[in-house]
């Protein structure tokens, strides 16, 4: 079988850590930065990760995609906040059978890709991973790691099943999913409550799930996703709550990424992660109440933040 070639956009704490792994095992991996390109190309990319530390040296670095090559699949593990530069970013990496991926969180990504790009193949990914981006070029990896991958559009189902093995022989947990709406709401389970409560609450994983009151909120809101994704077609069961809740009991103290982007002044990823799961709901006749009070939360804190930097 001829050997893959990637493209990763977007190499922080996901696309460092997946693109990562792979070339670390000589898969051909091609890794696009924004400010820490001048790092990694005196340093390489660090990666301290709970299943071993390594460095990439002298990897494939760019600055831009028009000095990338054609690649069979291209990683997204952007925020869904910079996607509209997807449409500049991607036609120099595209050949007729690339299969493009986001590896992000949210809903409609997807279909918002193929409206400007009909013609290509495109898929999901979705990530169970506590990692951030430690400093430039520098990732730490502190636990979990399971990357889903399902498909959307497009003859990819083959290529899929390869890129899945490529990540598994890689050290990498890694599943196909065959119902990406599915694997997507399931997602939004954990991210709705734990991403925006971080924020509003100033807090981490740990201390909302030790405390009487945010651990009732936490579960309410999850119920609240898990109804509109039933009614949306998607079979999750209730129980999958108590699930979510049971790993992150055990997980290790952690900051979401939204709590990381709010701290570092960066736009949040409301309309994915709420917005757009808010919006689906309601044409089914379902209401979120407590994630619609959560998203309004959200708004404000960005607003608020992004009215001091301008002053």
């Amino acid at each position: 079988m001829t050997q893959l070639r990637y493209a990763v956009i977007g190499t922080g704490a996901l696309g460092g850590f997946y693109g990562g792994m792979l070339a670390k095992t000589g898969k051909d991996v091609h890794f696009l930065f924004n400010r820490d390109f001048e790092t990694v190309q005196k340093n390489g990319l660090i990666i301290d990760s709970v299943l071993g530390n390594y460095q990439i040296q002298h990897g494939n670095f760019y600055h831009e995609t028009a000095k990338m090559p054609l690649c069979d699949v291209v990683l997204v593990c952007l925020k869904t906040t910079a996607n509209h530069l997807l449409k500049k970013m991607l036609p120099p990496l595209l050949h007729k059978d690339t299969c493009v991926i986001l590896i992000q969180n949210g809903l409609g990504m997807e279909q918002a890709l193929a409206e400007d790009f009909p013609s290509i193949a495109i898929a999901g990914g979705l990530a169970f991973i506590c990692s951030s981006k430690f400093a430039p070029g520098h990732i730490t990896h502190m636990d979990y790691g399971k990357l889903t991958l399902g498909s959307y559009s497009g003859e990819n189902k083959t290529l899929l099943k390869q890129i899945c093995d490529d990540l598994i022989s890689a050290g990498v947990e890694a599943e196909l999913s065959e119902d990406l709406a599915l694997s997507r709401w399931k997602k939004l389970v954990w991210n709705v409550p734990y991403n925006g409560l971080c924020v509003v609450m100033n807090s981490s994983t740990e201390q909302l799930m030790h405390h009487t009151q945010t651990f009732s909120l936490i579960r309410d809101m999850m119920l609240e996703v898990i109804l509109a994704a039933q009614a949306c077609g998607n079979n999750i069961s209730e129980r999958f709550a108590q699930v979510m809740l049971d790993s992150t009991n055990v997980m290790k103290p952690y900051a979401p990424s939204m709590k990381l982007d709010f701290d570092n002044h960066r736009p949040l990823e409301i309309k994915a992660i709420y917005s757009n799961p808010l919006a689906a709901a309601k044409q089914v006749g379902i209401d979120m109440p407590k994630v619609h009070m959560l998203e309004q939360q959200l708004c404000f804190c960005m607003d608020s933040y992004t009215s001091n930097d301008v002053k």
